[in-house]
């Protein structure tokens, strides 16, 4: 008879609670959170009442008795390609050292991180080094891999570097079950595409049938939505609630933090979170009894940038095979999943991004770039004189 197990699980770096919502739906308990942005801390206190909030994770001594797991998704701003990438060693993505610090000093089990796949390569892998030597100094056996939101039905494109950890046992068979062929669509026709208009110049962020990944934005509250073509040639950008939505959030999830800062700023807190789906899949993977199967072979040692998939395997960093789906639930089609009222790419955001488009050569349809000279021109008749 299988049976299912619950860990007690303290939530660092905990932004708007995606980790621990996704593991709460998969029978996981959240014993104590951190975070310090004064707007996610107005969203947790507000979506997780009951449960002890600290504000800075230095300030953070004593773990809760019996705690099983660490879920961390810690700061990515120093690893992202979209950010300042100081790498490792950064103020904000440095402090993942706390997390160990805490691993040092507590009896915890397990652990789950999460964070950019721009980590991987930023410094040949220095920061994936630093974090898989520290976990085997402690004792822990390590795996992850990057997981694509859309596997679960969700219309973003969303990649994830997530690693397990364990004391207990070998963390890869529950990590690595699962490997399919993506099923997400490639023919823009007929179909709503999602783009960055902040960009033109070295890429478009392009997603058929889907955003592209919802980003973090501005620190001042400047939202940072994606842009839509619509299948009627519209382009436009979704409400703040299709965009909780793609991450797994009910609508109006992040509305506590307009208490304490600008409308704009829940933009920032939904792209920095992590997806709930994902989480709630790999919190069922853990809950379950032991995979009694094998996960497949390692083919060969990683040596530089890392893979999209490694495992400690007998000593050594390993390379293994697998695609970035676990999974292939049925993908709603984007312009079906959106609930709420879009809004029109403003004239200035629009002819900037097509004025960079035009200058580039990158490659985009025909059809789309006609779209955005009618967008360009439909605004321009709307502006008043």
């Amino acid at each position: 008879m299988s049976t299912k197990r619950s860990f007690r699980v303290a939530g660092l770096f905990a932004g708007i609670g995606g980790f621990e919502l996704g593991l709460s739906r998969a029978g996981h308990e959240t014993v104590v959170l951190c975070e310090n942005d004064p707007a996610a801390k107005a969203v947790l206190n507000s979506r997780f009442p009951d449960i002890d909030l600290v504000s800075d994770v230095r300030d953070l001594r004593e773990l809760p008795t019996g705690t099983d797991m660490i879920a961390a998704g810690f700061p990515c701003q120093d690893l992202s390609q979209a950010g300042d990438t100081r790498g490792i060693e950064g103020a904000r993505s440095g402090l993942v050292s706390e997390v160990f610090r805490l691993l040092e000093t507590h009896d915890v089990p397990w652990l789950l991180l999460e964070n950019v796949p721009f980590m991987l390569q930023l410094g040949r892998g220095s920061a994936m080094r630093y974090i898989v030597r520290s976990l085997e100094e402690l004792g822990y056996s390590w795996a992850y891999r990057v997981i694509d939101a859309r596997a679960f039905g969700r219309p973003q494109r969303r990649q994830r570097v997530y690693l397990l950890a364990s004391r207990e046992e070998d963390p890869a068979p529950r990590l690595f079950r699962g490997s399919v062929t993506p099923s997400a669509p490639t023919d823009h026709h007929g179909r709503a595409c999602g783009f960055y208009w902040t960009e033109g110049v070295r890429g478009l962020g392009w997603a058929v049938g889907a955003t592209p990944t919802i980003k973090g934005g501005s620190t001042v509250g400047i939202p940072s939505p994606p842009a839509i073509w619509m299948s009627d040639g519209a382009i436009v950008t979704p409400d703040i609630r299709d965009a909780e939505r793609l991450q797994g959030f009910r609508a109006d999830w992040t509305k506590p933090a307009e208490e304490v800062g600008r409308r704009g700023f829940r933009w920032k807190l939904v792209g920095n979170a992590v997806s709930v789906p994902v989480a709630k899949w790999i919190g069922e993977r853990i809950a379950g009894p032991t995979p009694d199967r094998p996960w497949g072979q390692p083919c060969g040692l990683v040596n530089g940038s890392w893979p999209k998939a490694a495992a400690l395997v007998q000593g050594n960093a390993s390379v293994v095979t697998l695609s970035t789906w676990p999974v292939n639930r049925k993908q709603e089609a984007l312009e079906e999943f959106l609930m709420y009222p879009t809004k029109s790419l403003s004239l200035r955001a629009t002819t900037g991004f097509e004025k960079r488009l035009s200058s580039s050569t990158l490659r985009a349809p025909d059809e789309f770039r006609m779209a955005l000279k009618k967008h360009i021109a439909r605004m321009k008749s709307v502006v008043k004189p």
